[in-house]
């Protein structure tokens, strides 16, 4: 893909190395769906054209965009043999020049026009998705079909984009702490005959391999209107559309030749299998526990779909309970089904807790296992877990694109449109027995495979990746090139067909009250979708934890964990059986409390979360639990050069104000807080006369005013007022240049930041959009440098970092190690570009067009507006700035651009961090800058302003 790393479901963010900053939410969903919820019906119309290219559409006028998304049936599973990750190495190609357009129109398409792209490849399919105005319709069904037809792939964009990929590979294979174990090592030890054994990213050594001529025949074999399916959603007329894809797609035609034969039957276990490997950055063992289960179309799967989410999907999920919450061995535990097209599995792992055993894990699992096998489910568990389920799927359905990619898989994976729609009711009609008896069958222990992740040493040596695995297709076996197609000169090509008339866009009116203890209330309505959310904003956030770095995330992650009397198993039971999510998270200035839920049992999840906020055990024993796996959660990342880098660049940048301790905390600040500072905390804090409290979805403003009054009419804070902050960003500090030395790192991380402005400064706006044309989109200056036009990274990015005193702007990219140095000075040039120069017209309307679609797609989904309302209200801005919006981005000059940029984001105010194996670059970066700080990773002290 173009902005997702390629890796299982079980990767979490922390299994990424990723700041534990924030925690996640407490997920539910449902299948014995809560009264009165009904997951409404895809609605799509099915046609196909003469040449075999399938069409579904659906119209929906509640909304001014359409997604179009072109759904291929070739996946990873069809990567020639020696040839691994040539699908995905495609898909990457698919955005560049045809004969009547050039490299990267696709984002001018799109981005450019306020709407967004992107694809992805998995075992089974390439998808191609974008979402523009409605006005826009034609020019992606006329553009779609150009690179079905004509693509042009020569030699330079081959080079680039494989160097691309490469980078791709180091950031989610490499550098990751556990990008190994998910992307390589799980699939090549769990298939045995299947090509699904081989990672769809594939491997250096097969990518370099790989020819243009292989490339060409890859596109001529697959890419054919017969093999694809063609799914169009949202604001449109169904007779013009039908006109425009019989004309551009209807002339296509398909090779004379069949596709490849591939479809491999993985053989039945024939006793149990273990493997055991090694990587060099693993802060704390793993374990898999894995078996041999069924394919997408097997009428088991919805039972072992539930069963799954019986495992894993919450707290009150059985592997949680035992590993993480009961025995405290692990630091996270989760599972998942895969069934794909042709095989699948049910993977069980955990992530061990510091100083706890591959073999406990592994114990722990097998037990959980034959629970399943030996004892029936409880009907409480089969409920909750169907709920979750249900509630998933509703949830999947909330947007144009949600809709379109849910048909999509099932299309990939049946072949049936309906098989999307008959899910819910086959969830619905799984029983307890169903539970045992599917775990009886696949969930034994002669056809489990276990697989034990340590770090490695002089003893075990790093494990290697298998390049050398047999596949059903051959290079032979694939079309000859045919036709090349080369960019044509400008007066001969085909012109990309104009806009058409604009569909208006309606921003939600946003009312407002304030209840008697002055807790402010804002209510955004959003009929349609039978969905409520609800956000409590609070002022409190890092910079309130004083010398207890990681107090207010703590304190958020606490909520959940015990409250009125409830234990934390208790809270999760509830929240599943809702079909609900309520969780909270904490960042620099506040902490925010949501909850989701279906709208006819939204009342009880909303009073649930009132005891959350008001009424928190903060048990002695749960505080302890929390610590210790925030503990565990910041060993991972300090194994990540990404996350080393980020934490860092906040000491840099602040050093010991507020501002520059980890949120997070260290690995001294987190055993040092107790139960008494989070209560302390919590009193002083969380308090309604400073607090916001927003509703969105399914709800009126009288339904709301009720719910709030009976949630948090009588809510009184349990503490004096704090002091009001002084000035957590602290004063401006001289710019640093450090290097964290982390030997053997798969990548380097390049951040480049300085100080940049509060959210109530006047130059907000200008700024916006400059670090849009910076670094803020896939088209923006940073990436079309050190992406697309130099391979030296998956992905370039910028971010201005406001918050309500002086916010930290930031630059980044992971690079390969000897290109940190090039990286850097790449970065800081087109830094000072913006405050040297003016931005053209053509990018002004651009990036103004991003800001507003981006801004209307966060509006899309219930959750997207509370949270947009909320920032407003945190903020103290007011609610007509909603839809002043758009008129206030339009209005943006390009001298107001350059002049804040030269204010606010000089480059000579700029410090560089770089994390990675510095024998690499180290001499590149210090005849840059002589005065370079090198600090061990091993002595690095995220305590101390120094770092040291």
């Amino acid at each position: 893909m173009k902005t997702r790393l390629i890796l299982t479901v079980a990767a979490s963010a922390l299994l990424l190395g990723l700041p534990a900053a924030a925690p996640a939410l407490a997920q539910t969903a449902p299948a014995a769906a809560p009264q009165g919820i009904t997951v409404p019906p895809l609605g799509f119309q099915e046609r196909t054209l003469p040449n075999g290219l399938k069409i579904y559409t659906a119209r929906d006028t509640s909304t001014s965009n359409v997604t179009v998304q072109v759904w291929y049936r070739v996946g990873s599973k069809d990567d020639p043999e020696d040839r691994s990750g040539f699908a995905h190495l495609f898909e990457h190609l698919m955005f560049k020049a045809t004969q009547n357009f050039p490299d990267e129109t696709f984002d001018r398409l799109t981005e450019d026009v306020g709407g967004n792209n992107n694809a992805f490849t998995s075992d089974d399919v390439t998808a191609y998705h974008e979402t523009v105005p409605a006005n826009h319709l034609e020019r992606l069904i006329f553009a779609e079909a150009d690179r079905l037809g004509s693509l042009v792939v020569n030699e330079s964009v081959f080079e680039s984009e494989r160097d691309v990929v490469k980078e791709e590979y180091r950031q989610g294979v490499l550098a990751s702490p556990y990008g190994r174990l998910f992307s390589v090592f799980v699939p090549e030890t769990l298939y045995q005959e299947h090509p699904y054994r081989r990672t769809t990213i594939g491997s250096i050594e097969n990518l370099d391999a790989a020819t243009i001529e292989d490339v060409r025949r890859f596109h001529a074999t697959y890419y054919r209107p017969d093999n694809a399916y063609l799914i169009v959603a949202g604001n449109f007329d169904q007779a013009q559309l039908d006109r425009w894809i019989d004309q551009y797609f209807g002339p296509l035609t398909n090779p004379d030749r069949p596709l490849p034969v591939n479809d491999v039957r993985e053989p039945e276990p024939t006793g149990p299998r273990e493997a055991t490997f090694y990587a060099p950055n693993v802060p704390l063992p793993a374990v898999v526990l894995a078996w041999p289960a069924v394919r997408y179309d097997n009428p088991d799967r919805a039972a072992l779909t539930v069963l799954d989410g019986i495992l894993s999907t919450g707290e009150s999920s059985r592997l949680y309970r035992a590993l993480v919450y009961d025995q405290k061995i692990a630091t996270q535990a989760s599972s998942s089904l895969d069934a794909s097209q042709q095989a699948g599995a049910v993977t069980a792992y955990a992530i061990m807790a510091e100083g706890e055993t591959p073999e406990a894990g592994l114990a722990s699992l097998r037990a959980e296992a034959a629970r399943l096998r030996n004892e029936p489910v409880t009907e409480a568990e089969l409920t909750e877990a169907k709920n979750e389920l249900i509630a998933g799927a509703l949830r999947e359905r909330e947007t144009i694109e949600d809709r379109a990619s849910a048909l999509g898989w099932s299309l990939i994976n049946t072949g049936d449109a309906a098989s999307a729609d008959n899910e819910v009711a086959a969830l619905q009609a799984v029983t307890i027995a169903d539970i045992q008896r599917v775990a009886r069958r696949y969930l034994t222990d002669e056809r489990s495979i276990a697989i034990r992740y340590l770090r490695a040493d002089d003893q075990n040596p790093v494990s290697t990746q298998n390049v050398d695995v047999d596949a059903p297709v051959t290079v032979a076996d694939l079309a000859p090139v045919g036709r090349i197609f080369e960019l044509l000169p400008e007066g001969q090509r085909t012109p990309i067909p104009d806009a058409g008339p604009s569909v208006d866009v309606a921003t939600p009116a946003v009312e407002t009250l304030t209840l008697s203890n002055g807790l402010n209330v804002y209510v955004a309505r959003k009929p349609g979708m039978p969905l409520v959310s609800a956000r409590l904003g609070l002022i409190a956030g890092s910079s309130d934890d004083g010398d207890k770095a990681g107090l207010s995330v703590l304190t958020a992650g606490l909520l959940t964990q015990g409250a009125a009397g409830r234990s934390a198993p208790e809270i999760a039971a509830e929240i599943e059986q809702l079909g609900a999510q309520i969780g909270a998270s904490s960042g620099a200035d506040f902490s925010n409390v949501v909850v989701n839920a279906p709208s006819d049992v939204f009342p009880r999840a909303m009073s649930l979360m009132a005891d959350l906020v008001r009424r928190p055990d903060f048990a002695a024993e749960e505080v302890e639990r929390q610590r210790d796996q925030s503990l565990d959660g910041l060993r991972v990342a300090l194994s990540s050069p990404g996350s080393v880098a980020a934490m860092a660049t906040g000491r840099v940048v602040y050093g010991d104000a507020a501002y520059g301790a980890p949120a997070s905390g260290t690995l001294t600040s987190l055993p040092r807080l107790t139960r008494e500072d989070v209560v302390a905390f919590h009193a002083s804090r969380y308090r309604p006369e400073t607090a916001r409290l927003v509703f969105s979805g399914d709800i009126t403003v009288e339904e709301a005013r009720a719910l709030a009054e009976q949630a948090f009419g009588d809510w009184r804070a349990g503490g004096p007022a704090p002091a009001p902050r002084a000035h957590p960003a602290g004063e401006p500090l001289k710019p640093r240049v450090v290097v964290i030395d982390q030997p053997g790192a798969g990548q380097a991380a390049v951040y480049v930041a300085m100080r940049s402005i509060a959210r109530s400064d006047e130059d907000f706006f200008p700024l916006t959009l400059g670090n849009t044309l910076l670094g803020g989109s896939f088209t923006s200056r940073l990436n079309q440098e050190i992406r697309i036009k130099r391979g030296l990274s998956y992905g370039t990015r910028s971010n201005l970092g406001v918050r309500q005193d002086i916010g930290a702007f930031v630059a980044s990219a992971q690079t390969r190690n000897d290109a940190a140095a090039e990286v850097a000075e790449l970065v800081l040039a087109e830094i000072s570009r913006l405050s040297d120069t003016q931005p053209t017209a053509s990018e002004m309307t651009t990036r103004q067009a991003i800001l507003s679609g981006g801004f209307g797609s966060g509006l899309e989904t219930v959750d997207g507006l509370a949270g947009t309302v909320a920032g407003l209200a945190l903020y103290d801005l007011p609610m007509s700035d909603l839809a002043a919006y758009v008129g206030r981005v339009e209005a943006i000059t390009p001298g107001q651009v350059q002049s804040a940029f030269a204010e606010h984001l000089p480059a000579a105010n700029a410090s560089l961090v770089i994390v990675g194996d510095s024998a690499q670059f180290i001499d590149a970066i210090r005849a840059k800058h002589p005065d370079v700080e090198v600090i061990p990773l091993s002595d690095l002290n995220l305590d101390a302003a120094a770092l040291r």
